[in-house]
């Protein structure tokens, strides 16, 4: 401020000397002029000086407007990206699926990791649902996959970026194989823990790697045989692993949760518990697609 003033001092007009006042501007002699600029100035000097201080002072000013205009677009920036990250959450809890969508696909060229896996998440939403396409399922799977890619590349250390791309790396492998899905098991994992790392509290992450470890502990022989070519040590587990991880998410935070614990107490032959697991996971609330599925 003080700088804007300074300019603005030297850009009113100068007084006129004491000896002036009262008398006509004129050329005296000597090639003085009795003028606001004082006596001895040559005219060519005094208009280029004077040009020069309203064309400097002109200069600074536009300047600092430029930087007030550039701060208040990167503030409504920031408050924009806030804005819809707001609004996509909303969506989500709404279960808006499509509209969801829609709004996020807007910005897949953003930078913002909290967008982008925000994104791959909308794009695995709506693959999900009944009324996509088996080629739109594709289509969105390896779409989700790149905006989580992405997500990862802009925010290492971004716990949901870490997650959601696990998730969208598996899904992927539903598309290309069993061969390509084992393969992948490693480093679905490893970004899981990492999630974990991060974000220690996250109750859907712990529950994915429980569901990891039901894939390993259940799967058939040809199955590990594929991935006994694939591993010097293929990945294993098993339901005690998986009983531990799907207590530590929370019991009741996800129908599916629910579901797989029903799951893990058949296969520790506990039919009782079993049977109460899978109840509570046939009453839950069906807010999403995949709960009814679930409930069903």
């Amino acid at each position: 401020m003080a700088a804007v003033m300074a300019a603005l001092a030297l850009a009113r007009p100068f007084r006129r000397s004491p000896a002036c006042l009262g008398r006509p501007l004129r050329r005296e002699a000597g090639g003085a002029t009795c003028s606001p600029w004082g006596r001895g100035w040559p005219g060519v000097l005094r208009k280029s000086l004077q040009r020069g201080v309203v064309l400097s002072t002109g200069t600074f000013l536009v300047y600092e407007a430029h930087k007030l205009i550039s701060g208040f677009a990167e503030v409504h920036a920031s408050f924009k990206v806030e804005e819809v990250i707001e609004q996509a959450d909303y969506l989500y809890g709404s279960g808006e699926t499509e509209k969801l969508y829609r709004q996020l696909l807007q910005h897949k060229n953003s930078d913002d990791a909290e967008l982008l896996w925000r994104l791959a998440r909308a794009s695995r939403d709506l693959a999900q649902l009944s009324s996509t396409s088996a080629e739109e399922k594709r289509q969105l799977a390896y779409e989700a996959l790149e905006y989580a890619k992405k997500a990862l590349e802009k925010n290492e250390s971004n716990f949901a970026a870490h997650k959601w791309y696990a998730i969208c790396l598996s899904d992927v492998g539903d598309f290309e194989g069993i061969k390509t899905k084992i393969g992948n098991a490693i480093v679905i994992k490893e970004h899981f823990q990492r999630a974990i790392e991060l974000n220690p509290k996250d109750a859907t992450t712990i529950h994915l790697i429980g569901i990891w470890c039901y894939s390993f502990a259940e799967m058939p022989w040809y199955q590990r045989k594929i991935a006994a070519t694939l591993f010097a040590t293929p990945p294993t587990s098993t339901f005690q692993e998986l009983f531990s991880c799907l207590y530590t998410a929370d019991p009741n935070f996800y129908s599916k949760n629910l579901l797989f614990l029903g799951k893990t107490y058949l296969k520790l032959n506990n039919k009782k518990m079993a049977l109460l697991w899978l109840s509570k996971a046939k009453e839950y609330p069906a807010h999403t697609e995949e709960d009814k599925q679930v409930g069903s």
